[in-house]
């Protein structure tokens, strides 16, 4: 579960305190559920209000009141002006935050549900996203196994092209009064432009690994602007609200990728003698892009202090539901994956999933539910851990038919040197 009181935000703003008729500077916060405001002086947090409870964020003035930002939270209307760095930069990053905050599956009941939710709506929580990210890395894994199909149909053509030239060395060493000989040496490159083809039309196919609103930042621009972030498995793509592409970077454009917060990104390729091409990406959805990331770039990703904690959390999920119910869960995914017999198999599972119901009170409708989850993840485990054998098979293939590529190589170039 995520730590609801991590700041995402802060910017340095006056605030209207109407009791007392003044501005009073201080700093607006952010939070993932909540919208903050700290006076300077007094350190007092004058405001704090949940983000589901705003009704409307507007950019207002009038003749007393100058570029200021209003933020309406039930019948309360809340005055924030001299907003730094910019007006447009709070309000496009509030705006995004609240309107994902509605869009979500907690709606505005967001702060009932987080106490009214048992430790079985937690734990199906936990396995659905066990279950997302075990569904993108099969994604991954299988756009990188069709990557090794591509490089061994590659070196199968090498080495169809290695036997002609074969045949074709074997002719020049035969008597000169061959008469064919220059006119086969141009036969095996006349395929060539068909294969490179094949294989850049298999990359335009690629699917989505998944698609995230956010505010982007170029390089240190103070400007700001709503788009989208794309994951492909072969690298990742930003644009615009009208879908229009601002930048695509592959996988090995990107050198490297900074998490600022569970939050935050930046995304940066180096160049030699001229500017970085770099983007800092903002989004309420980005933890669930941040394991997608994590995976793909492993060397590249680097979670600055900020982010730190966050890891800790998706790493140990015993910290944050509890100890009994991790146990009770690990008991329950053994008895699915791991059934001691097919009859038996089935009288633990039911028994644990009693176990289960006694032990935390989750309901009939909810362990029905995590038993579905369970059986899914169990076929996405094995459907993962099929396509890793094959990929390592493939790999041997390559390697093996890469060796015996160069050998060629080596032979024919000693050939060729002795014909010259």
């Amino acid at each position: 579960l995520m730590n609801e009181d991590i700041r995402i935000h802060s910017w340095p703003c006056s605030y209207y305190l109407d009791t007392s008729k003044q501005w009073v500077s201080g700093r607006l916060s952010l939070t993932p559920v909540a919208i903050k405001f700290t006076a300077d002086k007094t350190g007092e947090l004058l405001v704090n209000f949940h983000l589901s409870s705003i009704s409307e964020i507007k950019k207002e003035s009038s003749n007393l009141i100058f570029s200021s930002l209003t933020i309406l939270e039930k019948n309360t209307k809340h005055w924030f002006s001299s907003l730094q760095p910019s007006r447009n930069v709070v309000f496009n990053i509030l705006e995004h935050f609240w309107r994902e905050q509605l869009l979500s599956s907690q709606g505005t009941g967001a702060e009932a549900a987080a106490l009214q939710s048992t430790k079985g709506k937690e734990l199906t929580g936990l396995l659905t996203g066990s279950q997302k990210r075990l569904e993108d890395t099969a994604k991954v894994l299988h756009y990188q196994g069709e990557q090794f199909d591509n490089i061994l149909r590659g070196l199968n053509k090498i080495e169809g092209d290695m036997d002609v030239a074969d045949r074709l060395l074997t002719e020049l060493e035969s008597p000169s009064w061959w008469p064919f000989s220059s006119k086969l040496w141009k036969a095996p490159l006349e395929t060539k432009p068909k294969e490179t083809a094949t294989v850049s039309d298999s990359k335009n196919q690629e699917g989505i690994v998944i698609r995230i609103p956010v505010i982007i930042t170029h390089r240190t621009d103070s400007n700001v602007k709503p788009g989208k972030l794309t994951l492909f498995a072969s690298g990742l793509e930003i644009s615009d609200c009208n879908s229009q592409v601002i930048h695509r970077f592959e996988s090995k454009d990107v050198d490297d990728i900074r998490v600022h917060t569970p939050y935050e990104i930046s995304v940066r390729q180096r160049f030699i003698g001229k500017p970085d091409t770099s983007y800092r990406l903002l989004s309420a959805k980005m933890p669930e892009a941040i394991p997608i990331l994590e995976m793909q770039f492993s060397k590249k990703i680097q979670f600055l202090e900020d982010a730190l904690g966050f890891v800790g959390a998706r790493k140990s999920p015993q910290v944050d539901l509890g100890t009994s119910i991790w146990q009770a869960a690990t008991g329950l995914l053994g008895g699915v994956v791991q059934p001691s017999s097919p009859v038996g198999g089935r009288e633990e599972m039911d028994s644990d999933q009693d176990q289960l119901q006694k032990q935390e009170k989750i309901s009939q409708e909810e362990a029905k539910e995590l038993k579905q989850i369970l059986k899914k993840l169990k076929g996405l485990a094995l459907e993962t851990e099929a396509e890793l054998e094959r990929q390592d098979e493939a790999l041997d293939s390559i390697t093996t038919s890469v060796d015996r590529a160069t050998l060629n190589i080596d032979k024919q170039n000693r050939r060729i040197k002795k014909l010259t």
